[in-house]
């Protein structure tokens, strides 16, 4: 039977796709707190800064990598083996089904990667190139035959710390001094990967809803027009108060860094809470956002979470989502929002991490006659459990739609002066 395998150019490609020799050099992954991971490099063979951080997620290294929220950092992952199915074309048409690009976004995000193997031969159908050839050609730097478990205790035990891998004659320099380490959380990376003007998606969908963009990942925006969302996609500062009423709902998406930088978003936003009725949507740093709108306090936590592993309870039932239920999410964020008792009048806590107690999800009271809801975690996956997808971005689209067909109508829109069509996504 196996001799009659028809092996012709067009239907076989063999067990897998050697990536070809990549060249390496010294590398080292020096910490700020003075310990020091030596290896050889990968990728694009120049020395960096930036926050290290480890992602105990399994598979989708590519869409972690092109994740907006990983934006300066130094990217571990705890998977011993990563690259061995490859890097697709990153490249889909803008319509009602996707939104430009495979991944979650056009480039990759992180400063640079570690990992313990990195694989020279890669099998996957949509696999294109290699991880070695993808970071080479994106200017982004790799170290690998290095320990991650070592790394990761590290972490977990000192929290996220300031790193720089050195590569080539840097490798062999002194380390640097602490004052040369870069710290990203002092910048507004959101308004480095924020878009810089407005643009539409979906422009036939049924429901309008706009999203303020700290940061996007693409399945956000791919999870909404699949539902037949019409999308205007925002800057992360726009004054949405201004076009408010042209639409049906508002949607924060996630974004990298300190959300202290968008305070001025908060602000803006607290506005918008207090006078507009439709409903509102936050994931990550969006959660953030209304929080801090809401009068609580974001804090800084250890090491963060990082993954597609972490379970959250659900302490209030709103929609598909039932109080008493666990629920398996993706997550990767640094900040979270202080418990306070007692919560803000017309604020409940909706999900608590099982793990470590923290907030994983805040939502108005029934009494408050509001439908805003936030959560700390990735509902859109990409990748991730799927738990919460249907439960949280159809709930939403859904009250939307509903809410307008109740007659809370929409203005005609016409935002031709300020939006534009166009690929989207950093």
């Amino acid at each position: 039977m196996i001799s009659c395998i028809i092996r012709s150019s067009a239907l076989y490609r063999g067990f897998a796709t050697h990536a070809g020799p990549h060249a390496t050099l010294p590398a080292v992954l020096h910490f700020k707190t003075g310990q020091s991971f030596f290896g050889r490099s990968f990728g694009a063979p120049k020395s960096i800064f930036g926050e290290t951080v480890f992602s105990t997620s399994i598979t989708s290294y590519t869409e972690s990598m092109t994740d907006p929220s990983y934006r300066g950092q130094i990217l571990v992952f705890t998977t011993p083996l990563i690259g061995n199915y490859g890097v697709p074309r990153n490249k889909t048409p803008v319509d009602s089904i996707d939104v430009g690009v495979v991944l979650e976004s056009q480039n990759i995000q992180c400063s640079a990667v570690v990992v313990a193997d990195v694989a020279e031969k890669f099998s996957h159908h949509s696999g294109v190139e290699s991880l070695a050839s993808w970071c080479h050609r994106s200017g982004v730097p790799g170290i690998t035959g290095v320990d991650t478990r070592a790394i990761t205790r590290l972490l977990r035990d000192q929290g996220t710390t300031l790193g720089r891998i050195a590569i080539g004659a840097d490798a062999s320099a002194s380390r640097p001094t602490t004052d040369q380490y870069w710290d990203p959380t002092t910048e507004n990376l959101v308004d480095q990967v924020s878009t810089r003007v407005p643009y539409e998606l979906n422009t036939k969908g049924d429901v309008k809803i706009a999203v303020l963009d700290f940061g996007a990942k693409a399945n956000i925006l791919r999870s909404l027009v699949r539902r037949n969302a019409a999308v205007t996609v925002l800057p992360w500062n726009f004054d949405f108060d201004s076009i408010r009423d042209q639409y049906d709902g508002l949607f924060l998406s996630n974004g990298p860094g300190d959300p202290i930088h968008c305070i001025d978003a908060a602000m803006k936003l607290r506005r918008t809470l207090r006078e507009w009725n439709k409903p509102v949507f936050g994931i990550c740093m969006g959660h953030q956002i209304i929080g801090m709108a809401a009068g609580l306090e974001a804090y800084r936590m250890t090491f963060g979470n990082r993954g597609h592993n972490q379970p959250v309870l659900a302490l209030a039932s709103s929609g598909s989502i039932k109080a008493g239920r666990v629920y398996v999410t993706s997550q990767n964020h640094q900040y979270a929002l202080k418990l306070s008792d007692p919560f803000p009048q017309g604020w409940e806590p909706f999900f608590i991490n099982c793990n470590d107690s923290s907030v994983e999800g805040i939502k108005s009271t029934v009494e408050s006659g509001k439908k805003i809801w936030g959560v700390q975690f990735h509902p859109e996956s990409a990748g991730g459990p799927l738990d919460t997808i249907e439960e949280m971005f159809t709930d939403f689209v859904n009250e939307c739609r509903a809410m307008k067909q109740r007659g809370v109508a929409s203005m005609p829109a016409d935002v031709s002066s300020v939006v534009g069509i166009q690929t989207p996504l950093h």
